[in-house]
């Protein structure tokens, strides 16, 4: 059975004109354990709001000075890193080039990126202002003299991936005295923000599934870093809505398309390699973190649908058997060349493979919400204490992620499970999927969760441009369709609605 269907921009992008309040200056981060913390009102977010709130770093701080384990081996992770040293010395190129004939320079990017980062993070747990003076020196190097990003397709992996580790570091530092925040906004939306956006809405020109699930994640990650960053409630809103609703592969049903009875749920790139499937999880895991520090609830969204994916993963990669059910994509541009793939089981698995991940994932679940992943915790376990980048290799998939997670995310299990923002909410991501309004919230309610089943080196590298590509015989080109063949005549649907 094939379908078809027409892919608007107006159904990626939707309804983001609302008007704005007033920006409200000051804000406060909630403090119980287990709540979304709420946002100021107006179109203010909550600062800092990315990964890592106020409370989160003076939890990390308080910790590691009292000597708390896992905490301390989390620090000596970061310290003993090249790249959180203050020595740091930035690199900033007018153009960044990744993929096609250009000289590729983006490991100077993401090298100083995670650096900053490091830097950074060092100084809110350690203390010493050397550590945030580096940091700021890094990102004001870059935004002096930064003008764009560019290459093959995988420019956009570049903006998505670095894009959103760089909004990280800078929202550490933006209290700093010597940081030009200002300067930083507008290179933060007008080159990484407006290249991700434009993925989004337009996938390079090829069909919307020509593009496994980690392309769109990245860029969903880069859009919404990006809206917070800078205020902007329209980046926040498209990044929530195509989370839920999105066309591409990287919206949760379809990165995540077939739950099972046991509490499983298929990852779609399973059927493509385990590398990039760790790189997936990563990536949307840090989207629902980013989302739930402004009383966004995307952990829970759909009968927390990424609880039961991530799960799946985390199994899979400890070796154990997963379920996969077939499922073609289909790959090239409109009046380019169409062909298809098709993937029908999961890959296989090297189980030492690591990418540091998950204890933020598990953390969430078990500790804020208080249910049972059994895979989580154990994959968690295994990887801790989790590093960040530069201990995983020294090419681009040691820097997909910023990691430092024993450290970061390790918290004490809520006396009170789960208080995400109430369904329809301002702020809170219906759980009945309908669309969402993600101004910052005033208040965190509690709502039960609930509790699915336990159920028991790679980077997101290859350029996928449409140029130069053998269409797969007997395959007819299906202009802007989104096609996905299951077995069983099953056919799944999901997407912009």
């Amino acid at each position: 059975m094939h379908v078809t269907r027409q892919i608007s921009r107006r159904a990626v992008l939707k309804a983001t004109g609302a008007a704005t309040g007033a920006a409200v200056g000051g804000v406060g981060i909630a403090t119980a354990v287990g709540a979304a913390p709420a946002a100021a009102a107006g179109t203010s977010y909550a600062h800092p709001g990315l990964l890592h709130t106020r409370t989160d770093l003076s939890r990390m701080a308080a910790k590691v000075k009292a000597g708390a384990a896992p905490y301390t081996a989390g620090y000596a992770r970061l310290t003993a890193n090249r790249h959180a040293q203050s020595s740091w010395t930035a690199n900033p190129q007018d153009i960044v080039y990744r993929g096609g004939t250009s000289p590729q320079n983006y490991p100077t990017l993401y090298n100083d990126v995670h650096a900053a980062y490091q830097n950074a993070l060092r100084y809110h747990v350690g203390g010493d202002s050397a550590h945030a003076d580096t940091a700021v020196a890094i990102l004001n190097a870059w935004s002096a003299k930064l003008t764009a990003v560019q290459g093959s397709a995988d420019r956009f992996l570049l903006a998505g991936l670095q894009g959103y580790q760089a909004a990280n570091a800078a929202e550490l530092v933006r209290d700093h005295g010597d940081f030009d925040l200002g300067r930083f906004q507008e290179v933060q939306s007008k080159v990484f923000g407006a290249v991700s956006d434009a993925f989004l809405a337009h996938h390079n020109g090829a069909f919307v599934t020509n593009y496994w699930p980690n392309w769109d994640l990245a860029n969903m990650a880069c859009v919404l870093a990006t809206g917070i960053l800078c205020d902007d409630r329209a980046q926040v809103t498209r990044a929530v809505d195509y989370f839920k609703h999105g066309a591409g592969l990287g919206a949760v049903k379809n990165a995540i398309p077939v739950v099972h009875d046991d509490g499983l749920a298929e990852w779609l790139e399973a059927g493509r390699d385990q590398g990039h499937s760790l790189l997936g999880v990563g990536l949307m895991g840090s989207l629902c973190e980013m989302a739930w520090n402004q009383g966004i609830d995307l952990y829970g969204y759909d009968d927390s649908r990424f609880l039961k994916g991530a799960q799946y993963v985390a199994k899979w990669s400890l070796g154990g058997k997963v379920s996969y059910t077939s499922n073609t994509r289909q790959k090239g541009a409109p009046g380019v060349w169409s062909g298809s793939e098709t993937a029908t089981a999961a890959g296989g698995v090297d189980p030492n493979m690591q990418r540091p991940i998950w204890a933020m994932i598990a953390s969430h679940y078990t500790k804020r919400r208080g249910v049972s992943a059994t895979y989580l915790t154990q994959i968690a376990a295994r990887s801790a204490p989790e590093g960040g980048g530069g201990d995983y290799g020294p090419n681009s998939g040691g820097f997909d992620q910023l990691g430092f997670g024993t450290l970061a995310f390790t918290r004490d299990k809520s006396a009170t499970p789960t208080a995400a923002p109430t369904p329809g909410a301002p702020g809170a991501a219906s759980a009945s999927g309908g669309g969402s309004d993600p101004r910052p919230q005033t208040a965190a309610t509690a709502s039960a969760s609930a509790s699915p089943a336990a159920g028991g080196d790679l980077a997101a590298t290859g350029s996928e441009d449409v140029i130069g590509w053998t269409a797969a015989a007997g395959v007819t080109a299906v202009a802007g369709g989104l096609l996905l063949l299951r077995r069983r005549d099953r056919v799944r649907r999901d997407g912009a609605q």
